[in-house]
Order: structure tokens, then C-alpha cells, then sequence
């Protein structure tokens, strides 16, 4: 606490990102970056316009990635929004559609889930209720049949990584017609459905994705929204009152490129599902309960150790799983997928510790 400090900042709790350590021949499992580098051609076009063109400002409109995204989608551009990765137009989404200052009719998203969305309730003091998970850890559609200003999940989950099907947004959709609907697909494409094709059919429904993860670019930090025009107007209005810019040169052009290398983007996210299915057989060979995951990550618990010793263990033969200290998860470990070859050093460091404390 400062003298300086506004009353908000002191109320405020702070996001805690996943550990990025800087130790060598790290085995890195705890931040869902995907394993496989980004297309050739995104470099190739990243190389492109690293020019003295940079003295300039980038299109703050991002004209050529929204049409690349309207393509790639089937859709128009004016229903694509674009930001400095999906943690900023999240943070827009927020305040643009969920700040509605109504305590009886709070924001819902579920218990367990992405941790920065009880942050940003607290930056802009917005009310929510946490819906529980089911004993699953499923979302159910009954739970949010309630007055609410908003209801927004990830799908998959995460951390859980379990799907909820199309039909079940459609029915929670259709019983929200009065609020917004924010599907949150940052780990769509390693095994699930986007809901895309239901945004002409649902005013109510905005998606959000990134590049982080099935495209490779995490490091590039691009992030969009897919909606009808109206709820898509509600973003850009924000976002132009707060950052006319927000997406540089490098950003737009390595974005365009990952989005029209179809073939290589099918290919990785391929590899990584055949991964998953792997990691995922030789963890319950060791006595691990795995929950189904349609993301590029695990969330599995050992029937006998403990989980934070473990994370332990595994940082000590510099393996960096995620931990969560939170009820009902606190015996889970949240599991990158990695390469074949990271994989099996996780599943060989797992057997020594087994050994160790039998």
C-alpha cells in the first residue's frame, strides 16, 4: 500500500500469469504454449515488413487480419474485433458488456475456471456469482437459468479442459436472451467445435479466441472477438477511448499468415490431439485420474501422492507442471501437452518419484 495509490488499486487482487523461469534445458509444462513453432510463413511475413516501414504507425483497424479471420470464419468483417492478445479484449469484453452496475442480476461464469475473470469483476467493479461445477466438474446449463447481466465461460475449460457441446450453448443461448453470452475458445481447436456457426443465429453470443496456442503465438500476443456488429461496435468503441493501436506491424502481418497457412495449423493441432491421447494413456497407466480434455493440456490427479509434492518433485528434475492451492483442485495438476519426447521425460521423472516414495 502507497500513499499514491488510488482506493481502487488497494482493493485490487492481480492476476498471477504461470511461472516463466529462466533455467536451462527446462522441460516447460505449466503455461499451455504449444510445443511445435508457428507456420514458416509467419516468419517469412514477420521478415517482411521488419523494414523502415516500422517508423510508422501500424492500421489501427487491422483491415487485412479482420478480413483474413472473416474469411477463415465464413463471416464479415465488421463481426471480427482484434487486441493485443485475448487477455486485453477480454479485459474490453468486461467493460464494454458486462458492467451493468445490477447486484440482483450478477455476472456468471463457473467456480473453476480462467482465474482472471474474478480480477477483472474487481477492476471494474462488477458483480458476480461463481457458479459451481458439477461433482464432474461439468458445466451444467441449469445453473445459469437464473437473472444474470452476463454469463462467460471458457470451452474447453480450463483449467479443467472438459468440452461443453454445441447443443448445451445453443439451450443456454436461447434461455439468455436478455444478456451476453462470451464463449472463451482459446483451446478450441485441439478437439472441439467452435460455436461460430451459431453467431447469425444468437445476437447474444460473442466468442473470443487467441494465437496463443493452436497458432503458436504466444509471443506475438494477438487476441479477437467474433460477434454480431452491434456487440463488435461495443468493443471498438472501448478499445478506441483506450488504445487506438494496439496490435503493431510485426502483430498483424505474422497474424494474417497464421490464419491462411490452413495446412500447417490442421497439421499441429493434429499432432498435439494424437499427443494428448498418448500423455494421456500413460498417466492413467501410473495411477492418475485423468479428467477428458479437449485442450492442449491435462488436469489429472495421482490416486496415492500428494499433488503439490509432486509439482515439487517434478520442478526438481526441472519438469514445471501448474499447481493449484484452491478447493476442490488442490489434488489436480494442470498438464501441458509437449512434444513426444518432453512428454516421456514427465511420465520417466513420475516412475523415479513412484519409487521414491513407496
Amino acid at each position: 500500500m502507497n500513499k499514491y495509490w488510488s482506493s481502487l488499486v488497494n482493493k485490487l487482487t492481480p492476476y498471477v500469469p504461470g511461472e516463466q523461469p529462466k533455467l536451462a534445458k527446462l522441460v516447460k509444462l505449466n503455461t499451455n504454449e504449444n510445443p511445435y513453432g508457428p507456420s514458416p510463413k509467419v516468419l517469412e511475413a514477420i521478415k517482411e515488413v521488419a523494414t523502415d516501414s516500422l517508423r510508422l504507425y501500424p492500421d489501427p483497424n487491422s483491415d487485412q487480419l479482420k478480413q483474413s479471420v472473416a474469411n477463415y470464419y465464413d463471416l464479415d468483417a465488421n463481426q471480427v474485433f482484434v487486441g493485443n492478445g485475448s487477455d486485453e479484449v477480454l479485459a474490453i469484453v468486461f467493460q464494454a458488456l458486462f458492467k451493468h452496475d445490477d447486484e440482483e442480476r450478477p455476472l456468471l461464469f463457473p467456480d473453476i475456471s480462467y482465474s482472471f475473470y474474478p480480477v477483472y469483476c474487481g477492476l471494474y467493479d462488477i458483480h458476480f456469482t461463481a457458479v459451481e461445477l458439477d461433482e464432474l466438474f461439468q458445466i451444467k446449463v441449469k445453473s445459469y437459468l437464473r437473472p444474470n447481466s452476463g454469463i462467460i465461460f471458457p470451452n474447453p475449460n480450463a483449467p479443467t479442459g472438459i468440452l461443453l457441446s454445441l447443443e448445451d450453448i445453443a439451450e443456454l443461448l436461447e434461455a439468455n436472451t436478455e444478456s451476453v453470452v462470451v464463449i472463451d475458445e482459446a483451446y478450441i481447436d485441439f478437439g472441439g467445435e467452435t460455436a461460430v456457426a451459431l453467431i447469425n443465429q444468437y445476437p447474444n453470443l460473442l466468442i473470443v479466441q487467441t494465437l496463443s496456442k493452436s497458432r503458436s503465438l504466444a509471443g506475438l500476443r494477438v487476441g479477437l472477438a467474433l460477434g454480431n456488429t452491434e456487440l463488435i461496435e461495443a468493443l471498438e468503441r472501448v478499445k478506441n477511448s483506450f488504445n487506438s493501436y494496439p496490435l503493431d506491424r510485426l502483430a498483424q502481418a505474422g497474424a494474417v499468415a497464421a490464419f491462411e497457412d490452413v495446412e500447417y495449423f490442421n497439421e499441429i493441432c493434429q499432432t498435439i490431439i494424437e499427443d494428448r491421447e498418448s500423455l494421456v494413456a500413460a498417466l492413467e497407466q501410473l495411477q492418475f485420474r485423468v479428467l477428458p480434455s479437449a485442450a492442449n493440456f491435462v488436469f489429472a490427479r495421482h490416486t496415492k501422492l500428494d499433488a503439490e509434492l509432486l509439482a515439487t518433485k517434478l520442478r526438481n528434475r526441472g519438469i514445471i507442471v501448474r499447481y493449484f492451492n484452491k478447493a476442490r483442485i488442490n489434488q489436480f495438476l494442470r498438464i501441458t501437452v509437449g512434444t513426444l519426447e518432453q512428454n516421456q521425460q514427465l511420465i520417466d521423472a513420475i516412475v523415479e518419484i513412484m519409487q521414491e516414495t513407496e
